[in-house]
């Protein structure tokens, strides 16, 4: 199972008031905290300090959103985290086959979908398989599960062999599962998920984005609704996600007329 778990966060939306406002050599105290007693408090901030917040998201004077951090035990098949770990910005530790040699996980989607007839990549509706022409005499004949569990085989056996494991893994497949420590401040999870929560980026990437973005906005809401443009027209999170970049900039061309920021 695809799982992102917050594990870690420092700061909060008065952090970045302050962050910004250091600048002139001030400091907003809030006018209280909300939340669970014994839990995470959130700070109550003034008017003019929301609207502090929407003018550095506005004019993209984004540093400080970079004093907020969050980090995130990260579980996913290893195709999912060879396209994450491009975002250079986000700190990433991740489990080693070098040194961990216990049985591994794969990774089955709940369907399979078609190759998108109008695209170089991606993906549309979804496809049945006909797997009547993988039929092997050792019992393996349900393509393409089975086909991990032969890698897993394999791989197996050459420990036994006293094969090391950083070359024992070469038998693995892309759907194997890896986990990673993912950190990094606000801004840049910001810049993540404004690329992977898109609904053109693979399906199984976005549903990391998609968990990593809900759990954010509840730690940051303020802060993180004036990066993500969800205060421009009063939309949710998920009404922005699913917008596409056009759209985006049309509904903030026609909240900034409106003088709402």
């Amino acid at each position: 199972m695809i799982k992102a778990t917050l594990i870690d966060h420092m700061g909060d939306d008065l952090t970045v008031v302050n962050a910004a406002r250091v600048s002139f050599g001030k400091k907003r105290e809030a006018l209280g905290y909300s939340g669970v007693e014994g839990k995470a408090m959130r700070p109550m901030l003034h008017d003019t300090d929301v609207r502090l917040i929407n003018y550095l998201a506005k004019h993209r004077h984004t540093s400080p959103f970079g004093h907020c951090f969050a980090s995130f035990h990260v579980k996913a098949p290893i195709f999912v985290a060879r396209q994450l770990i491009k975002h250079k910005f986000l700190r990433w530790n991740e489990i080693s086959r070098r040194y961990v040699d216990n049985e591994p996980e794969f990774y089955e989607p709940d369907v399979w979908r078609g190759r998108s007839e109008d695209k170089k990549q991606g993906s549309d509706d979804t496809v049945s398989i006909d797997v009547a022409w993988y039929d092997r005499d050792d019992g393996y004949n349900s393509w393409p599960e089975d086909s991990c569990f032969i890698a897993l085989e394999a791989y197996q056996k050459m420990l036994e062999l006293g094969v090391a494991p950083e070359q024992a893994r070469m038998v693995l497949p892309q759907s194997t599962m890896t986990e990673w420590y993912w950190s990094g401040s606000m801004d840049a999870f910001s810049d993540m998920c404004n690329l992977r929560c898109k609904s053109d980026t693979q399906a199984e990437t976005r549903e990391v984005a998609d968990q990593i973005y809900e759990q954010i906005e509840k730690i940051f809401p303020i802060s993180w609704s004036a990066l993500a443009w969800a205060d421009l027209e009063g939309l949710t999170s998920t009404e922005i996600r699913a917008m596409t970049d056009a759209e985006k900039q049309r509904s903030k061309e026609k909240s900034i007329a409106n003088g709402r920021r």
